[in-house]
């Protein structure tokens, strides 16, 4: 008897085991949701105010400076640049105006292939071997569900998510990767001139003391605490979940609708995120319109998850698939953002004397499933070919810049903190290294952007590229190969000519070397590798020879 019951309950383990084993991905998921914290009510924010005269006219003070930041956006989603997401069905006509008001970049780069390294890239005007901040920061456990995940739809032609315990648990947690303290941000320089400086949005730079945007120059802050846009059964949401996609099936049993101002509890925003973020940005122009201000917008969309208010939805019409029509509605709602910031500035006189910078901090995501964003270059966000790091660069300040100016020089985000800067008249912090260049020399006519060697740099480990002059060398040092191009000739980086080259590869080879030579270490280490196809989406089918780059993270 004693027997029987002892091989009933070995059988029942066994199966036990069994099933949580085939349900693993489930039940991992559901102990990420009981991660999610308590959320307050919608609480009004009180923008510090500013004096109710003016003691200067608009045109005499130091100009005010928006610098509003698009996340994952396509240079192909962008109208002004090709056509259109949705093949031009959705154009995006205020993100457009500013272009034909300003200057317009067209050769503009991301500090990276991923957001966290380019955001600090724009704050500090250095490179990442000077900074040490290298990769992106994710929550805890995200790189452990994501690969879970991620290999349990793996193509049999791509290698697996290699993900490394030992070194994440040697990591220091969430809140403390971030941008050194002692790092000077645009913020601070612009602070130290007599700036007001307000942050909205989207941060990932870290959330523990000495990391938060409070601590990093910014006078008030209010940050996106969690990323959905409207909670998911909100009545006025529409919301598209992407079966094949690990990390948004992390993001939807993670993320809460929620935002927190100045370091305060977490509270529920007002309304779907992107016209939040927008409606207080107005507050802040209206509560500061008589002093100098800075304004770092940092907009989530169209980052995943993807979801899109009902009006938008149905305003961009009968899209197929799904997941298009959401996204084209959220690029709707962001286009709508830079339309009522511009429009505000001309309500209150202050349009002729402010400085807007516009930009994304990578490229379109490959994992969305859509394949003509980036069109016609190759490459997704999470990779540094050209569609993963081709960004719009477009800057409007019409006492100083002529409309429709237009630039085919090679610009990244590590030049707008210095270009903001130059357009303060603030000095540049006193024995700090800036790698950056400022952009008002060549779009003012007072010389030309001149960098050491004529050189470019991006990074994440031993994934590397050097662009010089019009040539691009990338390194992925996991496969030891490397991709040669002449940008010139060949933009979309079709023509490999490492082997055909080879005076060239050495030459561009040299640069990576010198860089990498006084190169500080990371701060903390990579512990995911990806190997992530470059000419196909994660929707798509990959087939034997499609080529793949590796990217640490």
């Amino acid at each position: 008897m004693l027997k029987r019951v002892l091989i009933t309950l070995i059988v029942l383990i066994v199966a036990g085991i069994g099933l949580a084993w085939l349900n693993r991905t489930s039940i991992l998921l559901h102990l990420v949701e009981r991660q999610k914290v308590p959320v307050a009510p919608h609480q009004a924010i009180a923008w510090a105010k500013g004096p109710d005269t003016a003691t200067l006219p608009a045109t005499e003070r130091p100009p005010n400076i928006i610098f509003i930041l698009l996340d994952d956006v396509g240079i192909n989603d962008i109208s002004t640049y090709g056509g259109g997401v949705a093949e031009g069905r959705v154009p995006t006509p205020h993100i457009d105006q500013l272009a034909a008001d300003g200057a317009n970049f067209l050769q503009a780069y991301a500090g990276t292939g991923t957001c966290a390294p380019s955001r600090a890239m724009l704050l500090t005007g250095r490179y990442p071997t000077r900074t040490g901040f290298e990769y992106t920061p994710t929550p805890d456990g995200m790189g452990r569900a994501v690969a879970m995940i991620g290999n349990q739809m793996q193509s049999e032609h791509l290698p697996p998510i290699v993900f490394d315990s030992d070194r994440d648990a040697a990591a220091p947690p969430y809140e403390e990767k971030g941008l050194p303290s002692e790092e000077v941000t645009i913020a601070e320089v612009l602070k130290a001139r007599g700036y007001h400086t307000a942050h909205i949005g989207k941060w990932h730079l870290g959330r523990g003391e000495g990391f938060r945007p409070n601590d990093q120059g910014f006078d008030e802050s209010l940050l996106m605490a969690s990323g959905l846009f409207l909670p998911e059964d909100d009545p006025n949401v529409v919301n598209a979940k992407l079966p094949f996609d690990p990390i948004d099936q992390f993001l939807w049993a993670r993320m809460q609708y929620a935002a927190s101002f100045n370091g305060g509890e977490w509270f529920e925003p007002r309304g779907y995120l992107t016209d939040y973020w927008t409606e207080e940005s107005l507050n802040l122009i209206e509560a500061n319109k008589h002093r100098p201000f800075f304004l770092y917008l940092a907009h989530w969309g169209v980052h995943t998850p993807l979801q899109a208010t009902k009006e938008d939805y149905d305003a961009v019409g009968d899209i197929e698939p799904h997941r298009l029509r959401v996204y084209a509605a959220m690029l709707r709602a962001l286009d709508r953002s830079v339309g009522q910031i511009v429009e505000k500035l001309e309500q209150e006189g202050l349009s002729e004397n402010t400085l807007i910078v516009l930009s994304s901090d990578n490229g379109g995501a490959g994992y969305v499933g859509l394949s003509d964003i980036n069109a016609p270059y190759r490459g997704w966000k999470i990779t540094l070919f050209e569609g993963g790091i081709r960004v719009p660069m477009l800057v409007k300040w019409p006492a100083q810049i002529t409309a429709g100016t237009i630039s085919d020089t090679p610009v990244a985000h590590i030049d707008v903190m210095p270009t903001l800067a130059s357009a303060a008249n603030a000095p540049l912090p006193q024995g700090v290294a800036i790698d950056g260049q400022n952009m008002l020399t060549e779009l003012l006519g007072t010389g030309e952007i001149q960098r050491p060697d004529d050189a470019l740099f991006w990074q994440s480990g031993y994934t590397k590229v050097v662009r010089a002059g019009d040539w691009k060398l990338q390194v992925d040092g996991r496969q030891d190969k490397r991709w040669l191009f002449d940008l010139a000739a060949d933009p979309t980086e079709q023509n490999n000519l490492a082997a055909l080259r080879p005076d060239k590869l050495a030459e561009l080879q040299a640069l990576l070397d010198q860089h990498a030579a006084s190169a500080r270490e990371p701060l903390y280490p990579y512990t995911i590798e990806s190997a992530i196809a470059i000419d196909k989406t994660l929707a798509d089918p990959i087939e034997p020879g499609d080529e793949y780059a590796w990217w640490p993270n």
